[in-house]
């Protein structure tokens, strides 16, 4: 059980250093619903492993009551991923997001099919996902990607790019680029 009060250290200390407004890791654990989701999240998809499907999914829709954030008990989640302020997040089946991710509020990892098979998408490494930003279809972001704020994104994308539009285009990211005005800045919102 050590491997898993390890993990929950390890997200507190990731929430702290992504929200500077965290005071203490006592209330990032209290009044953090994106933390709480994550942790549901990680005993949810271990029932959903073990094909205690009805079960997981059941927990999963109790999280969503409690936190506004959905996120399906089938996707696979990295380390030290948080969601900042998190109401309205929706992350599909078949997602996979990669280590050290942060999404802002309602952002959607989204399928845009009905079809069997990968149909949400996969977020490499570092990805950073602006509020209100749409990631629909088996896309792949590449590692170190930032996604802007209400883009609507259905192509892959390279390592290290920025992302923003309806439809989002990538570009390559400037070594050095503070990608933080991005995420809320109104004028990357379209």
């Amino acid at each position: 059980m050590a491997g898993a009060w390890d993990r929950m250290r390890e997200d507190l200390a990731a929430a702290k250093l992504r929200d500077p407004a965290a005071r203490s890791a006592l209330e990032i654990a209290l009044l953090y619903p994106g933390l709480h989701a994550i942790w549901s999240h990680r005993l949810m998809h271990r029932l959903w492993q073990r094909r205690l499907r009805f079960l997981a999914r059941a927990g999963s829709q109790v999280t969503r009551w409690l936190t506004g954030i959905e996120i399906h008990p089938g996707a696979t989640i990295g380390r030290r991923f948080f969601i900042d302020h998190g109401m309205g997040v929706v992350v599909g089946e078949t997602a996979e997001v990669g280590d050290d991710v942060m999404l802002y509020h309602q952002v959607t990892l989204g399928g845009r099919t009905r079809d069997a098979g990968k149909r949400h998408p996969t977020l490499g490494d570092g990805v950073l996902v602006g509020s209100g930003a749409k990631v629909l279809g088996p896309v792949v972001i590449g590692a170190r990607s930032a996604i802007g704020a209400n883009s609507v994104v259905t192509r892959d994308a390279p390592e290290d790019s920025v992302i923003v539009g309806i439809p989002g285009k990538a570009r390559p990211r400037v070594p050095g680029e503070d990608t933080r005005a991005l995420l809320a800045a109104p004028e990357y919102h379209i």
